[in-house]
């Protein structure tokens, strides 16, 4: 098979000529830029001191480039639009030393202000003289939103005011989409695709880090205390946005058609480490009524898959996933309480796509060695790939910080047990 042919396979339940690979195309599969700098070097892909582009600072992840994706096997190549978490474009690229001395490069939007504690700040669409949206603390590797919240005055909340960054789709996005699918489709990969605007509640999102002035309800916590006390409100909120959300859907679909074989619909997080933070009530009153109407609407017109992350323990949430209409769940992190993988194949197999779930990036993958590694990514492939239903990728991003070792003992186990 090729790539393509492997992945349709899998999305379909049906048995590849070996479990397809992703790295590097969503925000959520993805690598750390130190970590793509070590394995690119290990693989003798650079010469030393070899910059690396960060194609998403919020996450500082690097790019997983085309000589990267053949030496490794990647199946599969993202899309997104033209601009980061922070508003500006990655173009007009510019030398940056990341976290640990690594040489990388920058969109020129990247535009960061040491402070006296030698933490960065970081600025939407790279304009200094609009409020900062982002701080990465000294000795840190990644940034946070700074929460921006205007006085909330109760009398004069309008839901319009969270949701600013949703209307049609421009005519430029529309070609870069359909550019993209183009020049990707040619690739010979599967694409996976993150449109945006389908996320309803997407805690990374709320505070709006590409805003200037963003308006509406955009603390976090304020936000959470409000899908109960203010309901809504929220629920005014994403009947809008899923509206919008459907008629881009529309525009899009003519632009890229059937060139996509899936379709980021949703990183909302349920899932702590030990349980859902929601009840399966509350999301079958909440999300499931928003998620199935555009899943509906991608079933009925396209032949894309859904796909769902959601970080943490999420098993009893899955039947609402299944009914909502998700085909795909990520990262299937498998550390959490009652995320067992013999378990979540042996009951939800047959309706969901796994997608991640090779090796635990919070303990196994940073801190175990090589051979635990190896042994982690034989089991994963062991109990998801049986039968097809599965892409392999690790629990969430790959993080600063992994030894090189470890990074070459899960591919090199990848390639061994795929």
């Amino acid at each position: 098979m090729n790539s393509r042919e492997r992945v349709w396979a899998a999305l379909n339940h049906t048995p590849p000529d070996r479990t397809p690979l992703d790295l590097g195309a969503s925000a959520v599969t993805g690598m750390h830029v130190c970590s793509v700098y070590l394995l690119r070097q290990a693989l003798g892909l650079d010469p030393p001191g070899t910059p690396v582009k960060i194609i998403e600072p919020y996450q500082l992840l690097g790019e997983i480039g085309p000589d990267l994706m053949d030496a490794l096997g990647v199946d599969v190549a993202g899309l997104s639009g033209p601009r980061t978490m922070f508003g500006f474009r990655n173009e007009n690229w510019k030398p940056w030393t990341a976290p640990g001395g690594t040489p990388a490069l920058v969109p020129e939007g990247f535009n960061t202000v040491p402070e006296p504690d030698g933490d960065l700040l970081m600025y939407p669409e790279g304009d200094r003289s609009a409020p900062p949206s982002g701080r990465m603390p000294a000795g840190g590797f990644y940034f946070d939103s700074i929460v921006r919240q205007p006085p909330i005055d109760e009398n004069r909340l309008d839901p319009a005011d969270n949701l600013e960054e949703f209307g049609p789709i421009s005519p430029a996005d529309l070609a870069h989409f359909a550019s993209q699918a183009e020049a990707l489709w040619q690739s010979g990969r599967a694409i996976l695709v993150n449109f945006g605007g389908t996320a309803f509640g997407d805690i990374a999102l709320v505070p709006a880090p590409w805003l200037k002035h963003p308006r509406g309800i955009r603390d976090i916590t304020e936000w959470y205390i409000s899908t109960l006390t203010r309901r809504a409100y929220v629920l005014a909120v994403f009947e809008r946005q899923c509206e919008i959300a459907l008629a881009n859907l529309e525009k899009l679909h003519a632009a890229v058609g059937e060139k996509v074989a899936a379709v980021f619909v949703s990183g909302t997080d349920f899932g702590t480490q030990t349980a859902p933070f929601i009840s399966p009530k509350t999301y079958r009153e909440l999300y499931l009524p928003f998620h199935r109407r555009v899943n509906d609407w991608i079933h009925s017109h396209t032949t894309w898959k859904s796909f769902i992350h959601s970080c943490g323990s999420v098993y009893r949430l899955i039947p609402g996933f299944i009914e909502a209409g998700f085909d795909i769940l990520n990262p299937v992190q498998i550390s959490a309480a009652e995320m067992e993988p013999g378990r979540l194949k042996r009951e939800f197999g047959r309706d969901l796509v796994f997608w991640g779930g090779g090796v635990d990036t919070q303990q196994v993958l940073p801190f175990g060695s090589p051979e635990e590694v190896r042994r982690a990514v034989r089991e994963s492939l062991r109990i998801f790939g049986a039968g097809g239903g599965y892409v392999f990728n690790t629990v969430h991003n790959v993080q600063a910080g992994v030894p090189v070792e470890n990074l070459r003992a899960l591919y090199d186990a990848y390639k061994e047990y795929c």
